[in-house]
Order: structure tokens, then C-alpha cells, then sequence
């Protein structure tokens, strides 16, 4: 009798813990108070890189040996993307460092090393399951394509550009509109 009782106990314990474990797990799993993990991240990646179409990977930037053709990127940039990428590209925004997965530091590797077409076609599609809108109803190919060049000159920006930048983002959206996150 003890031995049913001690046995009857013990899986009791147990099934608390599986439940407050399970519940734990649950519960973040639909957080985004957290950063995704280093497997998350990963197979997102992945996935995302999966469904790019190949021929989209091949475009070409018609702007790419145009030397200042990322100045009109950059206005658009500030205009529509900084929010959440902030003016550096490096995923500070007011809304970027709180979306789950975070915006990605497109001056890093990860972003960098993307064909101008993946690139393209990531601004115009979007990324389902994250932050990134669908933008290819709202911007020309053409403005599209200088975005693309903006994102490759991010890793190069000058402090002198990224002042430039600066202020014309605060003339645009006003200069006193986020003074209250110290921006």
C-alpha cells in the first residue's frame, strides 16, 4: 500500500513539473519579449532563403554603378523603413528592437552577403511570420531598387552621411517627435 502511494506521489510530482515546465515553454513560445534562439534563427533563415524564387536571386540592381544613387534611398529609408531599422540599418528603431525575431543589422554578414535580387524581393514581398511588410504595392521598382542601394552602402556609411541623414529624418518627422526615448 505504501509503495502505491509513494508510486501514485512520485508520478503526481512529476506531472506538476511536465506542466509547469510545458507551461513555461508555451508561454514564451508566444512572446516576443525574448530573442529566438540560435536553432529559431537558423532554420528561419533558411526557410526564408528557401523561398526566394531563383530568378529573383539573379535580378540585378539597375542602379548599382551609380555611385550617389543610395542619397535617394536614404530618404526613403528615414521615410518609411527607419522606424524600425533606424537610420543606421543596424535594427534600432522605436519598433525594431521590440518585434520577434528582431530586425536584422543590415551593415552585418547576414544581410550584406544577400544578392541585390534577394534583397529586392525581400523589400517588395515581405517576410511572413516577422515584422517586414510587403512593400511592392506602395513603392516603384525604381525606389525599390534605391533602397536596395542604400542597404549596400550601410556598411560604409560616414559619420558626415549618417548626420546628413540624421537630420533630414528629424526635418521629415519633425524634430522633438521622439524626445521622449532619448532619440
Amino acid at each position: 500500500m505504501r509503495f502505491l502511494r509513494d508510486a501514485l506521489l512520485t508520478l503526481l510530482l512529476l506531472l506538476v513539473a511536465v506542466l509547469v515546465v510545458g507551461y513555461a515553454l508555451v508561454g514564451n513560445l508566444f512572446s516576443a519579449a525574448t530573442a529566438p534562439g540560435r536553432l529559431e534563427s537558423a532554420v528561419a533563415v533558411r526557410v526564408r532563403n528557401l523561398s526566394i524564387p531563383s530568378e529573383a536571386r539573379q535580378a540585378r540592381n539597375p542602379f548599382a554603378g551609380q555611385k550617389d544613387a543610395w542619397r535617394e534611398g536614404a530618404d526613403h529609408f528615414g521615410d518609411h523603413c527607419a522606424v524600425c531599422h533606424n537610420n543606421d540599418g543596424r535594427g534600432g528603431g522605436e519598433i525594431g528592437p521590440h518585434l520577434y525575431p528582431r530586425v536584422p543589422d543590415m551593415t552585418r554578414p547576414r544581410t550584406q552577403d544577400l544578392t541585390d535580387g534577394e534583397i529586392f524581393y525581400i523589400i517588395s514581398n515581405g517576410v511572413r511570420w516577422t515584422g517586414m511588410p510587403a512593400w511592392k504595392d506602395d513603392h516603384t521598382p525604381e525606389e525599390t531598387w534605391r533602397l536596395v542601394s542604400f542597404i549596400r552602402h550601410l556598411p560604409s556609411l560616414t559619420p558626415d552621411e549618417m548626420e546628413q541623414i540624421e537630420k533630414a529624418s528629424g526635418e521629415h518627422h519633425g524634430e522633438d517627435s521622439h524626445a521622449h526615448h532619448g532619440k
